[in-house]
Protein backbone atom coordinates (compact mmCIF):
# COMPACT_ATOMS: atom_id res chain seq x y z
CA UNK A 1 0.00 0.00 0.00
CA UNK A 2 0.99 3.50 -0.96
CA UNK A 3 2.25 5.70 1.94
CA UNK A 4 -0.76 8.41 1.16
CA UNK A 5 -3.10 5.72 1.81
CA UNK A 6 -1.14 4.35 4.65
CA UNK A 7 -1.02 7.71 6.46
CA UNK A 8 -5.14 7.30 6.24
CA UNK A 9 -5.40 4.40 8.43
CA UNK A 10 -6.41 4.35 12.14
CA UNK A 11 -4.19 2.68 14.59
CA UNK A 12 -5.83 -0.85 14.53
CA UNK A 13 -5.78 -0.83 10.75
CA UNK A 14 -2.10 -0.28 11.00
CA UNK A 15 -1.65 -3.42 13.33
CA UNK A 16 -3.63 -5.32 10.83
CA UNK A 17 -1.97 -4.74 7.90
CA UNK A 18 1.47 -5.10 9.37
CA UNK A 19 0.86 -8.32 11.32
CA UNK A 20 -1.84 -10.04 8.96
CA UNK A 21 -0.38 -9.30 5.52
CA UNK A 22 3.33 -8.33 6.26
CA UNK A 23 2.95 -4.56 4.34
CA UNK A 24 6.00 -3.15 5.29
CA UNK A 25 5.32 0.25 4.75
CA UNK A 26 2.76 -0.64 7.58
CA UNK A 27 5.41 -1.09 9.45
CA UNK A 28 7.57 1.79 8.94
CA UNK A 29 4.60 4.20 10.33
CA UNK A 30 3.82 2.04 12.98
CA UNK A 31 7.42 2.58 14.02
CA UNK A 32 7.07 6.29 13.04
CA UNK A 33 4.13 6.56 15.24
CA UNK A 34 5.92 5.12 18.12
CA UNK A 35 8.97 7.46 18.17
CA UNK A 36 8.00 9.56 21.18
CA UNK A 37 8.21 6.20 23.40
CA UNK A 38 12.01 6.32 22.33
CA UNK A 39 12.64 10.03 23.19
CA UNK A 40 10.87 9.42 26.24
CA UNK A 41 12.59 6.52 27.61
CA UNK A 42 15.67 7.61 26.75
CA UNK A 43 15.61 11.21 27.86
CA UNK A 44 14.27 9.83 31.19
CA UNK A 45 17.35 7.00 31.59
CA UNK A 46 19.89 9.49 30.89
CA UNK A 47 19.24 11.58 33.98
CA UNK A 48 20.81 9.04 35.90
CA UNK A 49 23.72 8.13 33.52
CA UNK A 50 27.42 9.22 33.65
CA UNK A 51 27.59 12.09 31.16
CA UNK A 52 29.90 10.39 28.57
CA UNK A 53 27.16 8.53 27.49
CA UNK A 54 24.84 10.65 25.46
CA UNK A 55 20.90 10.29 24.64
CA UNK A 56 21.80 9.79 21.23
CA UNK A 57 23.38 6.44 22.15
CA UNK A 58 20.45 5.10 23.99
CA UNK A 59 17.86 6.52 21.39
CA UNK A 60 19.74 4.54 18.68
CA UNK A 61 19.66 1.18 20.71
CA UNK A 62 15.74 2.15 21.72
CA UNK A 63 15.14 2.34 18.25
CA UNK A 64 15.60 -1.27 17.83
CA UNK A 65 13.83 -2.00 21.05
CA UNK A 66 10.82 -0.49 19.52
CA UNK A 67 11.62 -2.50 16.25
CA UNK A 68 11.51 -5.40 18.10
CA UNK A 69 8.49 -4.66 19.90
CA UNK A 70 6.33 -4.14 16.98
CA UNK A 71 7.69 -7.34 15.62
CA UNK A 72 6.71 -9.52 18.77
CA UNK A 73 3.98 -7.60 19.60
CA UNK A 74 0.47 -9.23 19.27
CA UNK A 75 -2.23 -6.46 18.80
CA UNK A 76 -5.41 -9.00 19.43
CA UNK A 77 -4.83 -9.39 22.80
CA UNK A 78 -6.16 -6.03 23.64
CA UNK A 79 -3.03 -4.28 25.48
CA UNK A 80 -1.22 -1.16 24.96
CA UNK A 81 1.51 -1.26 23.00
CA UNK A 82 2.76 1.61 25.03
CA UNK A 83 3.57 0.06 27.75
CA UNK A 84 4.77 -3.20 26.32
CA UNK A 85 7.00 -0.74 23.83
CA UNK A 86 8.01 0.51 27.11
CA UNK A 87 9.60 -2.15 28.50
CA UNK A 88 10.88 -3.11 25.32
CA UNK A 89 12.89 0.15 24.69
CA UNK A 90 14.19 0.33 27.81
CA UNK A 91 14.97 -3.20 28.41
CA UNK A 92 16.96 -2.92 24.68
CA UNK A 93 19.11 0.75 26.07
CA UNK A 94 19.38 -1.31 29.65
CA UNK A 95 21.06 -4.39 27.68
CA UNK A 96 23.60 -2.15 24.96
CA UNK A 97 24.74 -0.29 28.36
CA UNK A 98 25.42 -3.58 30.15
CA UNK A 99 27.44 -5.23 26.75
CA UNK A 100 29.53 -2.02 27.11
CA UNK A 101 30.45 -2.14 30.59
CA UNK A 102 29.65 1.38 31.45
CA UNK A 103 29.92 0.33 35.61
CA UNK A 104 33.24 -0.13 37.16
CA UNK A 105 34.37 -3.21 38.96
CA UNK A 106 34.58 -1.34 41.93
CA UNK A 107 31.01 0.08 41.94
CA UNK A 108 29.46 -3.62 41.43
CA UNK A 109 31.35 -4.92 43.96
CA UNK A 110 30.13 -2.32 46.79
CA UNK A 111 26.93 -2.75 45.73
CA UNK A 112 26.91 -6.48 45.67
CA UNK A 113 28.44 -6.27 49.45
CA UNK A 114 25.69 -3.37 49.93
CA UNK A 115 23.08 -6.63 48.61
CA UNK A 116 24.51 -9.42 50.61
CA UNK A 117 24.75 -6.91 54.08
CA UNK A 118 20.97 -6.83 53.51
CA UNK A 119 20.24 -10.27 52.86
CA UNK A 120 22.16 -11.54 55.72
CA UNK A 121 20.90 -8.73 58.61
CA UNK A 122 17.89 -8.60 57.79
CA UNK A 123 17.45 -12.52 57.61
CA UNK A 124 19.19 -12.55 60.74
CA UNK A 125 17.02 -9.83 62.49
CA UNK A 126 13.80 -10.57 60.76
CA UNK A 127 12.98 -7.47 60.23
CA UNK A 128 14.55 -4.27 58.01
CA UNK A 129 18.08 -2.95 59.31
CA UNK A 130 18.12 1.03 59.56
CA UNK A 131 21.75 2.86 58.56
CA UNK A 132 23.24 2.87 61.54
CA UNK A 133 23.24 -0.96 61.29
CA UNK A 134 24.09 -1.58 58.18
CA UNK A 135 27.06 1.21 58.88
CA UNK A 136 28.23 -0.85 61.38
CA UNK A 137 28.27 -4.66 59.91
CA UNK A 138 29.70 -2.77 56.83
CA UNK A 139 32.50 -1.06 59.21
CA UNK A 140 31.81 2.65 57.77
CA UNK A 141 30.66 5.50 59.17
CA UNK A 142 27.13 6.28 58.39
CA UNK A 143 28.26 9.27 55.75
CA UNK A 144 30.45 6.99 54.33
CA UNK A 145 27.78 4.57 53.84
CA UNK A 146 25.51 7.46 52.55
CA UNK A 147 28.58 7.87 50.47
CA UNK A 148 28.24 4.20 49.27
CA UNK A 149 24.88 4.55 48.07
CA UNK A 150 25.40 7.18 46.09
CA UNK A 151 28.10 5.59 44.36
CA UNK A 152 25.82 2.89 43.20
CA UNK A 153 23.14 4.81 42.53
CA UNK A 154 23.46 4.84 38.53
CA UNK A 155 23.95 0.61 38.89
CA UNK A 156 20.63 0.20 40.64
CA UNK A 157 18.62 2.49 38.35
CA UNK A 158 19.30 -0.75 35.60
CA UNK A 159 18.46 -3.29 38.62
CA UNK A 160 15.02 -4.23 38.07
CA UNK A 161 16.07 -4.90 34.58
CA UNK A 162 19.23 -7.10 35.45
CA UNK A 163 18.49 -11.13 35.86
CA UNK A 164 18.65 -12.03 39.66
CA UNK A 165 22.08 -14.09 38.61
CA UNK A 166 23.85 -13.97 35.50
CA UNK A 167 22.91 -17.16 34.25
CA UNK A 168 19.27 -16.59 34.67
CA UNK A 169 18.65 -14.37 31.96
CA UNK A 170 15.26 -14.58 31.80
CA UNK A 171 14.53 -14.31 35.36
CA UNK A 172 14.25 -10.11 35.32
CA UNK A 173 11.70 -8.41 37.87
CA UNK A 174 10.38 -6.42 35.01
CA UNK A 175 8.92 -9.51 33.23
CA UNK A 176 6.17 -10.16 36.76
CA UNK A 177 4.96 -6.60 35.05
CA UNK A 178 5.39 -6.96 31.45
CA UNK A 179 2.98 -9.96 30.40
CA UNK A 180 4.30 -10.04 27.20
CA UNK A 181 7.80 -11.03 28.28
CA UNK A 182 6.78 -13.89 29.75
CA UNK A 183 7.27 -17.66 27.91
CA UNK A 184 5.97 -20.99 29.57
CA UNK A 185 8.98 -22.11 31.30
CA UNK A 186 9.22 -18.55 33.27
CA UNK A 187 5.83 -19.04 34.31
CA UNK A 188 6.89 -22.02 36.52
CA UNK A 189 8.83 -19.57 38.83
CA UNK A 190 6.33 -16.98 38.75
CA UNK A 191 4.43 -17.51 41.52
CA UNK A 192 7.25 -18.08 43.89
CA UNK A 193 9.06 -14.59 42.61
CA UNK A 194 5.90 -12.44 42.95
CA UNK A 195 5.96 -14.00 46.81
CA UNK A 196 9.40 -12.99 46.97
CA UNK A 197 9.03 -9.79 45.77
CA UNK A 198 5.81 -8.73 47.44
CA UNK A 199 7.83 -10.04 51.07
CA UNK A 200 10.70 -7.85 50.03
CA UNK A 201 8.29 -4.94 49.27
CA UNK A 202 7.00 -5.38 53.20
CA UNK A 203 10.57 -5.19 54.06
CA UNK A 204 11.31 -1.40 52.44
CA UNK A 205 10.70 1.39 54.71
CA UNK A 206 7.73 3.76 53.97
CA UNK A 207 10.01 6.33 52.31
CA UNK A 208 11.45 3.30 49.81
CA UNK A 209 8.22 2.16 49.14
CA UNK A 210 7.54 5.48 48.15
CA UNK A 211 10.21 5.83 45.97
CA UNK A 212 10.12 2.69 44.29
CA UNK A 213 5.96 3.06 43.64
CA UNK A 214 6.76 6.63 42.35
CA UNK A 215 9.37 5.67 39.93
CA UNK A 216 8.19 2.40 38.55
CA UNK A 217 4.27 2.30 38.39
CA UNK A 218 3.86 6.33 38.78
CA UNK A 219 6.55 7.22 36.12
CA UNK A 220 8.61 9.64 38.09
CA UNK A 221 11.91 11.08 37.28
CA UNK A 222 14.23 10.89 40.38
CA UNK A 223 14.02 14.78 40.70
CA UNK A 224 10.48 14.44 40.15
CA UNK A 225 10.18 12.52 43.28
CA UNK A 226 12.47 14.58 45.50
CA UNK A 227 9.99 17.35 44.43
CA UNK A 228 6.93 15.63 45.68
CA UNK A 229 9.03 13.88 48.54
CA UNK A 230 10.49 17.62 49.98
CA UNK A 231 13.73 15.95 49.69
CA UNK A 232 16.96 16.05 48.21
CA UNK A 233 17.63 14.70 44.51
CA UNK A 234 20.71 12.83 46.45
CA UNK A 235 18.65 11.28 49.49
CA UNK A 236 16.08 10.00 46.85
CA UNK A 237 18.94 8.49 45.04
CA UNK A 238 20.01 7.21 48.38
CA UNK A 239 16.37 5.61 48.51
CA UNK A 240 16.24 4.10 45.69
CA UNK A 241 19.39 2.29 45.85
CA UNK A 242 18.38 0.70 49.48
CA UNK A 243 14.95 -0.40 48.02
CA UNK A 244 16.60 -1.82 45.09
CA UNK A 245 19.38 -3.53 46.76
CA UNK A 246 17.07 -5.14 49.30
CA UNK A 247 14.69 -6.67 46.73
CA UNK A 248 17.70 -7.94 45.03
CA UNK A 249 18.96 -9.44 48.09
CA UNK A 250 15.35 -11.00 49.06
CA UNK A 251 15.38 -12.13 45.76
CA UNK A 252 18.64 -14.07 45.45
CA UNK A 253 17.52 -15.32 49.18
CA UNK A 254 14.46 -16.80 47.71
CA UNK A 255 16.24 -18.14 44.47
CA UNK A 256 19.11 -19.99 46.91
CA UNK A 257 15.93 -21.42 48.66
CA UNK A 258 14.26 -22.88 45.57
CA UNK A 259 17.27 -24.03 43.95
CA UNK A 260 18.32 -25.95 47.57
CA UNK A 261 14.09 -27.51 47.92
CA UNK A 262 14.59 -29.13 44.61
Amino acid sequence: MNEQKISKLNHLELWELWKEHGDIEAKKKLIENHLHIVDYVSSRLAIGLPKNISKDDLASNGVMGLIDAIDKFDYKRGFQFETYGSWRVRGAILDSLRQGDWVPRSVREKAKKIEEAFQHLEQSNLRSVNDSEMSEYLGLTEKEYHNMLQEVAVMTLCSLEDPIREEESETRLSMLIDENAKNPEYKVNEFYLQEALVKGIDKLTEKERTVVSLLYFDDLSLSEIAEVMSLSPSRISQLHSKAILRLRGTLEKNRELLMGSS
